[in-house]
Parts: structure tokens; sequence; C-alpha cells
């Protein structure tokens, strides 16, 4: 693992930054607008991860009212500084936001295919859920991972 880097809330400040994040990767790319919403939403944790003052991961979890599942509806590295060790640091960011809110469990959607992000989820202690047959807009299969969070895990 690299240099930690620091796991912080996402401000209305940083979105230029997720923004060119965003435009990394050529498919799902939340608006400016989608964005903005996010950061200020209350069932929202948006987490950046940056070094040196420049944002290089960021990573989405959502929460419901009455739910105690959170899901982490998107994670994203910056494709140069993958291999430091971000995805795992916003993950663990992201399990204590969510036993923070009182949620015994994270579930996510991952590509059938992203060998590298199932390998971290295995590591984590995500096992799969279900699997989502043509899950994605190019008709790609999809994995539900979950994971059970104790009170004192972490």
């Amino acid at each position: 693992m690299g240099a930690a880097a620091t796991v912080r809330r996402a401000a209305l400040a940083d979105i230029d930054a997720l923004l060119k994040l965003e435009a990394l990767f050529p498919s799902d790319q939340m608006s400016r607008r989608s964005l903005r919403g996010f950061v200020a939403n209350p069932r929202a944790d948006f987490l950046v991860a940056e070094t040196g003052g420049r944002v290089l991961g960021n990573l989405l979890l959502l929460s419901r009212a009455g739910s105690r599942t959170a899901r982490i509806y998107s994670v994203m590295v910056d494709p140069w500084a993958r291999g430091l060790g971000l995805a795992q640091q916003l993950v663990a960011a992201a399990e204590a936001a969510a036993r923070r809110r009182h949620c015994t469990s994270i579930a996510l959607e991952v590509r059938a295919d992203n060998i590298p992000a199932r390998r971290l989820y295995e590591k984590l202690g995500y096992t799969v859920d279900r699997e989502l047959p043509a899950y994605y807009d190019d008709s790609a299969d999809g994995l539900r991972l979950k994971r059970r969070l104790e009170p004192d895990d972490g």
C-alpha cells in the first residue's frame, strides 16, 4: 500500500475535481447537478481521498431512513493512483460512516468482469449476495456484494 491519503467528506468546492474524475470513466458519469445534490444530501456520505491537495478518488455511500443496510453507490480512483490503497481507505471510511448511521450491513454492485474490484471486496469481507444478469447498460453481468458490519468491527 502507498502513502495514506486524507479521506474526508466532499464539499461543494470539490465539484470541479469530482467532474475531472468522472471524465476519466466513459460510462455512468454523474453530472455537475447530480454531484452537487449528493454532496448536499443528508442521507449520503460522499467521501473524497486526497493527497497533496489533489482529489484522487471518491466514494458515495447512500442510506435510507428505516433501512439498516447502506449502499456503496460509486467508487472511483484516478487510474494513475491505483495500487496506492485509496479504494481500501475509502471503503473503510464508508464502513465507519455506515456504523455511525446505525447500519448493520453494506451492499454494492460490481461488474462480474471487474476482477481487481472483486478481489478487493473479497479481501475486505464482502460476499456475493446475488448474481445480476445483464445488469449494466452494455449488458455486462453484475454481482451484488454484501458485508455484515459488527459494531466493534474495524
